[in-house]
C-alpha cells in the first residue's frame, strides 16, 4: 500500500515538476523575439515544435506585441532582459534551448549572465552577437543608425521607433505580410540606445549563429559568428536560404535548425 501511494505521489509530483525530470521530450524552448515583433510571430515554429513533444515558451517584451499597452519610454533593454529571466525562474525552466531572432539576440546575450546554468544551447536566428558596452545602434551601424534616429525624430515622438513594413523583413507574401503588418507594434528607442552590461557567459556558451541569406545585419556581425565558428568548437555556424523573418517564412527550415542545435549543446 505505501509502496502505490508513494509511485501515484511521485507520478503527480514530477508531472507539476515537469522541468526536473527532464527528458528529451520534456526539454524547453524559449524562443526570444526581435525589435517591434512580439511572441506571435514564433506561432508556426512553436505549433511544429509542440507537435513533436516539446515544451515551447515565446514571451512577448514589455511595451511590444499584446502587451503594448504597457508601452511607455522608460522602457530600455534592461526591462527586456527582466522579462526573460523572470520567465525561467518563475516557470522553472531548466536546460532550455534558448533563441534569439534579430534584437532578441541581445536579450538572449544579456539575459544568459544570469540563466546560463539553466540553458543547454544559445541559437542566434539572425540576432545580434553583442561585446559588453555596446548598443543595437552600435551593431546596426552608422548609416542604419542614423536612419532610425531620424525616423524616432520623425514618426516616433522622439522616443519610440515605429513599426517597419513587412517588407523590411523579407515577408512579401501577401498573406503573411498582412498577418505581420497587422502585429508589429511600436518600440521604446531606448531599448536600443541602452548598452548592454558583461557578455562573458554568452560568448563561452555553446550555441549556434544561423545566418538567413540574404541577411539584414552587418557584414561586421557576421564575421564575428564565422570567425568564433571556427575558433570554438562548441559554437556552429548555419546558414538559411530565407529573409531575415526566417520563422515567418521558412518555419519548417527554422524549426529543423532548432532541433539539430538540441543535439549539438
Amino acid at each position: 500500500m505505501y509502496l502505490r501511494i508513494s509511485v501515484r505521489y511521485y507520478e503527480s509530483w514530477t508531472q507539476w515538476r515537469g522541468s526536473d525530470v527532464t527528458t528529451e521530450s520534456k526539454r524547453p524552448f524559449v524562443l526570444v523575439h526581435g525589435g517591434r515583433h512580439g511572441g506571435w510571430s514564433w506561432r508556426s515554429v512553436a505549433q511544429r515544435l509542440r507537435a513533436r513533444g516539446y515544451e515551447v515558451f515565446t514571451p512577448t517584451l514589455t511595451g511590444l506585441g499584446e502587451r503594448a499597452h504597457l508601452l511607455s519610454r522608460e522602457i530600455g533593454l534592461g526591462t527586456h532582459v527582466e522579462d526573460v529571466v523572470a520567465l525561467f525562474e518563475y516557470e522553472d525552466i531548466r536546460d532550455a534551448v534558448l533563441v534569439g531572432h534579430s534584437y532578441g539576440g541581445t536579450v538572449v546575450s544579456a539575459a544568459l549572465e544570469r540563466v546560463a546554468d539553466r540553458v543547454r544551447i544559445q541559437v542566434l536566428l539572425d540576432g545580434h552577437l553583442p561585446y559588453a558596452g555596446e548598443n543595437v545602434l552600435d551593431l546596426t551601424g552608422p548609416r542604419r543608425a542614423e536612419a532610425m534616429t531620424r525616423l524616432v525624430d520623425d514618426k516616433g515622438e522622439g522616443w519610440f521607433v515605429p513599426p517597419t513594413d513587412a517588407s523590411h523583413y523579407g515577408v512579401t507574401e501577401p498573406g503573411a505580410a498582412a498577418w505581420l503588418n497587422e502585429r508589429l507594434t511600436a518600440q521604446p528607442f531606448k531599448t536600443y540606445q541602452d548598452p548592454i552590461g558583461p557578455t562573458d557567459r554568452a560568448w563561452r556558451h555553446p550555441g549556434m549563429f544561423v545566418e538567413c541569406v540574404p541577411s539584414s545585419l552587418e557584414p561586421h556581425l557576421l564575421e564575428r559568428a564565422r570567425r568564433r565558428s571556427k575558433e570554438d568548437e562548441s559554437f556552429h555556424y548555419r546558414v538559411l536560404h530565407t529573409p531575415h523573418d526566417a520563422m515567418v517564412t521558412d518555419p519548417e527550415g527554422v524549426t529543423a535548425l532548432l532541433l539539430e542545435a538540441l543535439e549539438l549543446g
